[in-house]
C-alpha cells in the first residue's frame, strides 16, 4: 500500500515489468461498486493478486471477484479477515465480537462462499482457515516474524517456519527485511 501510494499505477506497471506475480496490498473496503471500480483498474495494472476487506460483506466481495475477472480471470482476490495488529480487546472496542479466531471463522467461510480464491489471516488462524477452505484455498499470513525479531505493531504472529508448517501458501514478511540495514541478508536469513 505505501508503494502504490508513492509511486502509483506507473510504479505498479513498473513492478508487473520486471515478470514477477505481484502482490497489490490494497485492503480495498468500500461499497460495493467503488470497489467493482477499483477492482478492474487494479486488475488492468496486471497484478497476480489484490486484497479486499471481508468486513465488506457479501455483495462487495462479489463485485471484486467479478469486476477484477471481467479484466482477467486469472487475477486471485483474497480477502482480509482480521488485521494481525488486532487483539481480542481491540475487537471489542471497534464492536467486533471476539474472539479473533471466530470472527476470521466468520469472515472466511463468507469469502469462501463468495467465490473468492482466499484469504489473508494470522498464522494463529492458518488450520482453521484450511480446514474451512480447503487444499485450494490459497492463505497469505502476515504477522510473520523471525524468531527474536521486534514484534512491533504486530500482536497474533509466529515465525516464518511455523507459518509454513501450518499451511501457509503465502507469507507477508515486511519490516524485518524492509526496515533491516542489509535487507538482501536478511530475506536470504530469513529464507534459510
Amino acid at each position: 500500500l505505501e508503494f502504490i501510494t508513492a509511486n502509483g499505477p506507473a510504479g505498479v506497471r513498473e513492478i508487473v515489468s520486471l515478470g514477477l506475480p505481484v502482490f497489490a496490498d490494497v485492503k480495498f473496503h468500500d461499497i460495493p461498486n467503488t470497489v467493482a471500480g477499483a477492482a478492474r483498474e487494479i486488475a488492468r495494472l496486471g497484478v497476480a493478486l489484490f486484497n479486499v476487506h471481508a468486513s465488506g460483506g457479501e455483495a462487495m466481495l462479489r463485485a471484486a471477484k467479478e469486476a477484477a475477472a471481467s479484466v482477467d480471470r486469472a487475477v486471485q482476490v483474497i480477502a482480509v479477515t482480521v488485521l494481525t495488529s488486532l487483539t481480542d480487546d481491540d475487537l471489542q472496542v471497534v464492536g467486533q465480537v471476539p474472539p479473533a479466531q471466530s470472527q476470521v471463522e466468520r469472515l472466511a467461510k463468507l469469502t469462501r462462499d463468495c467465490g473468492l480464491d482466499g484469504v489473508v489471516c494470522s498464522p494463529q488462524e492458518i488450520g482453521l482457515v484450511r480446514r474451512i477452505g480447503g487444499d485450494k484455498f490459497l492463505i497469505v499470513t502476515p504477522g510473520v516474524r523471525p524468531a527474536g525479531a521486534d514484534l512491533a505493531d504486530q500482536r497474533r504472529v509466529a515465525t516464518p517456519e511455523s507459518a509454513l508448517l501450518s499451511g501457509a501458501d503465502i507469507l507477508v514478511i515486511g519490516r524485518p527485511i524492509t526496515a533491516a540495514a542489509d535487507p538482501a541478508q536478511a530475506a536470504a536469513e530469513v529464507a534459510a
